[in-house]
């Protein structure tokens, strides 16, 4: 049978997401924009498609900016929140394990002028409070630290951003890429204290192409895009209203978020303890980490060899983030894995929809793997 084991690049589509996006292509097609009937009912379903995704993030509508997914979400939070604030500070924290998009976003502010400075993680891929404190001075105006690292599944000390941030009265927002954590955590941006959190709807078995940023209200970022008043002029352009209609009847499907995590713990305790007892396969998730992810290394043997090879049998892991393209991982290297386990690296993530007989796939596949592939 075949496995698909690599839901933290993409999940598959839930059935109320695919309905939800027949309906938007056939009925609303106008454009919201528009001030005419169909265009009024365009905008009438995107509204109730706001409210939607509010009621999951347990926020206002009007703190709910679409985009077209994570990468633009946290895109417009680093360099929104910079342009915004940079006369009051040049600082930007944020951590060596992020995702490429805010890595990349950062070193790209770095080299407009902004000090960006990393907190380091330990061997557990989790920052510390006490290097948050170090590191935010009264200059800092954005720290940007992940929920869940979509590597090796650590949950992120969030809430330890804003006690940090009370010591130095720096005038920082903070900022949450909540992409890997939305649907399986709860996500309340308030209760953590955030300003600016990133979700993504393809991790929630909605569509690619749709996101959403929570922006608190009474924050103010600059736009990264012009030419159109949509989105509260954030996020300009016509608004991919199928994708959207998608995205928010995929978040009105999720289920009770302490049943699923039971069933997918249930299911992830059974692949530990089997990886576990396996000669040659190293665990690298920490043991709290969330139960949907799991890193592994199989020292001397290369991930895409292994990806490959259980690919060609139906099963379907990656050997990191999908975003990068097979290049050697910066998390694994900051949790500072020896690089031998970093080439041999595997990840294996698990959805609500993941069955037990997909592991024992995954199992058997991966037998056969070392066994074939040690040979060679």
């Amino acid at each position: 049978m075949e496995a698909y084991l690599d839901n933290s690049a993409t999940t598959p589509l839930c059935p109320e997401a695919a309905g939800a996006m027949q309906e938007a292509i056939g009925r609303f097609w106008g454009n919201p924009s528009s001030l005419h009937r169909l265009g009024l009912e365009a905008e009438r379903l995107l509204a109730r498609c706001r409210a939607d995704v509010a009621a999951g993030l347990h926020c206002s509508p009007a703190e709910v900016v679409f985009t077209s997914g994570g990468t633009e979400g946290n895109n417009l939070a680093l360099f929104g929140a910079a342009a915004s604030l940079g006369r009051r500070g040049r600082r930007i924290v944020t951590s060596a394990v992020e995702h490429s998009s805010i890595a990349e976003s950062a070193a790209e502010l770095q080299n407009r002028g902004f000090d960006v400075v990393y907190l380091g993680v330990d061997a557990q891929g989790r920052v510390s409070e006490q290097e948050l404190q170090r590191l935010i001075t009264k200059d800092t105006i954005l720290v940007s630290l992940m929920a869940v690292n979509n590597e090796v599944g650590t949950v992120q000390p969030i809430d330890a951003v804003r006690r940090a941030l009370r010591q130095t009265n720096a005038p920082a927002l903070i900022h949450c890429d909540a992409v890997q954590a939305f649907g399986k955590l709860p996500v309340n941006p308030q209760r953590l204290g955030v300003d600016l959190l990133t979700v993504s709807s393809h991790k929630i078995h909605g569509p690619k192409g749709a996101g959403a940023l929570f922006v608190r209200r009474g924050v103010r970022i600059s736009p990264i895009l012009y030419g159109g008043s949509q989105e509260q002029k954030l996020r300009p352009g016509t608004e991919a209203v199928p994708a959207i209609a998608g995205f928010a009847a995929a978040a009105r499907a999720i289920p009770d978020l302490q049943q699923s995590l039971a069933y997918v713990t249930g299911l992830r305790d059974r692949l530990v303890q089997c990886l576990s007892a396996t000669e040659g396969v190293k665990l690298n998730s920490p043991p709290d980490a969330l139960p949907y992810l799991t890193n592994i290394s199989l020292p001397g043997l290369q991930s895409e060899t292994m990806v490959n090879f259980l690919s060609e049998r139906g099963v379907y892991v990656s050997a990191g983030s999908a975003c990068a393209k097979g290049k050697k991982s910066r998390v694994l290297h900051a949790m500072g894995l020896a690089e031998q386990d970093i080439a041999g690296a595997l990840r294996i993530s698990l959805s609500r929809f993941t069955t037990w007989e997909e592991i024992d796939a995954f199992l058997f596949a991966l037998g056969e793997a070392r066994v074939s592939l040690a040979r060679k």
